[in-house]
C-alpha cells in the first residue's frame, strides 16, 4: 500500500526536484533574485485625520484625485480620497470640543514647544511634503519653496505662542477704586475652510493661528490637492500635538462648509472660498446661531508667501475673546 510519504516523494521525483525533505513539512522553492522586480508596492491609503487617528469617512464615500504632473512617484495616477459627510463634521467637532479645555490650560510656553516640535517633524519629512506638492502639478522648485515657507510659518507661530498675550492684554485706567484688566481668551472650536491653492501653505497659515491662541480646529483641506493635507497630518500625528487639537477632513467645500457653519458647538468659522454664493451661504448659516464668521476671497499664491499679509498678530486675534475683569483696590 502506498503511504503518504512515499507518494509525496514520488511526486518530487517526477518534478525532477532534488530538494531535501523533512517529514511532512512543505517543500520550499529556491529564492529567485530576479523576482524582486516583480514585487507589487503597497499603495498609500489616504484617510482623514480626526482625534489623532486616521479614519475613513463614515459614509464609505470617496472622490478621485488625479496627479497633475509626471513624477517618479509610487502613487498611482489616480487615487481615492475619503469624501467627508455631515456625520464626519459632527465627529470631528466632538473630539475638538473635548480636547479644547486641555489645550487651552497648557502654558503658552508649552504650546510654543509643541508647535516648534511640529516644525522639526516637517523639516525631517521635507522631501515627502515636496513630493506630494509635485503630485498636484507644481514644479520641483515651486514645491520646495512652498515647503520652506510653510516650515518657517510654523516656527513663527511657535515663537508667538507665549507673546501674543502680553501684546493683546491691557491694564485700563478707571475713575474709581478699582483695577480693570482686559485679557484675551480662546473661543473654543473653530472651523477652517482652507484655500485650494496653495494647498500646504494655505492650510498651515489658517490652522496655526487658530491653535496658537488656545483654540482647537476642524479644517477642511484643499479639494484640489487633499493628499498633501493628509501627508501634513502625518507630521501633526508624529509630533507632540495632543489628539483632537487639529482635525483635517477631506471632501467638497460645497457640501461640508455649510454643515460646519450650522454646528452650534463651532464657535467661529474662517472660510477661504472662491464661490461668492457659497460664501454668502456660510455667512447666513453662521449668523443663524450667532457665531463669529470670517469669509475671504483666497489670496493669490504670492500673497500667501508675503509675511506682511499672511501671518501676524491679527491672525491670532481673529479668534480670541477679550475678557475684562474689575477688581477693587485693597486698603
Amino acid at each position: 500500500m502506498e503511504t503518504k510519504k512515499s507518494r509525496q516523494a514520488s511526486e518530487v521525483a517526477d518534478r525532477g526536484s532534488d530538494l531535501p525533505q523533512t517529514g511532512d513539512a512543505p517543500i520550499m522553492k529556491p529564492f529567485e533574485a530576479s523576482r524582486l522586480n516583480e514585487r507589487l508596492r503597497v499603495n498609500k491609503a489616504y484617510k482623514m485625520f480626526v482625534g489623532g487617528a486616521f479614519v475613513r469617512s463614515e459614509s464609505g464615500r470617496y472622490f478621485q484625485v488625479k496627479s497633475g504632473a509626471e513624477t517618479a512617484d509610487p502613487d498611482p495616477e489616480t487615487v481615492n480620497v475619503p469624501r467627508g459627510s455631515r456625520k464626519d463634521v459632527r465627529d470631528a467637532v466632538l473630539v475638538a470640543k473635548n480636547a479644547q479645555a486641555g489645550w487651552e490650560k497648557r502654558t503658552a510656553y508649552n504650546r510654543g514647544q509643541i508647535l516648534y516640535r511640529l516644525a522639526e517633524v516637517m523639516e525631517s519629512r521635507r522631501p515627502e511634503l515636496a513630493q506630494s506638492l509635485e503630485r498636484s502639478g507644481l514644479s520641483a522648485q515651486a514645491a520646495s519653496a512652498e515647503v520652506d515657507v510653510t516650515i518657517d510659518r510654523v516656527v513663527f507661530y511657535a515663537g508667538f505662542a507665549d507673546k501674543y498675550f502680553a501684546l493683546l492684554a491691557s491694564y485700563n485706567p478707571v475713575a474709581g477704586p478699582h483695577f480693570n484688566f482686559s485679557v484675551p481668551e480662546a473661543m473654543g472650536v473653530v472651523g477652517v475652510v482652507a484655500p485650494d491653492r496653495p494647498s500646504l501653505l494655505g492650510l498651515v497659515s489658517t490652522v496655526l493661528p487658530v491653535i496658537t491662541g488656545g483654540n482647537t480646529c476642524v479644517a477642511l483641506a484643499s479639494e484640489k490637492d487633499p493628499r498633501t493635507a493628509i501627508v501634513w497630518s502625518e507630521c501633526v500625528a508624529t509630533s507632540d500635538m495632543p489628539g483632537g487639537v487639529v482635525n483635517v477632513l477631506t471632501g467638497h467645500a460645497k457640501e461640508l462648509s455649510s454643515h460646519m457653519a450650522k454646528h452650534r458647538e463651532v464657535i467661529g468659522v474662517d472660510a477661504w472660498i472662491v464661490d461668492a454664493d457659497l460664501r454668502k451661504t456660510v455667512e447666513s448659516e453662521g449668523a443663524d446661531n450667532v457665531k463669529r464668521v470670517k469669509t475671504h476671497v483666497p489670496m493669490d499664491p504670492e500673497g500667501w508667501v508675503d509675511d506682511r499679509k499672511a501671518q501676524g498678530l491679527g491672525w491670532i486675534e481673529r479668534f480670541l475673546e477679550t475678557k475684562t475683569v474689575w477688581h477693587p483696590v485693597g486698603l
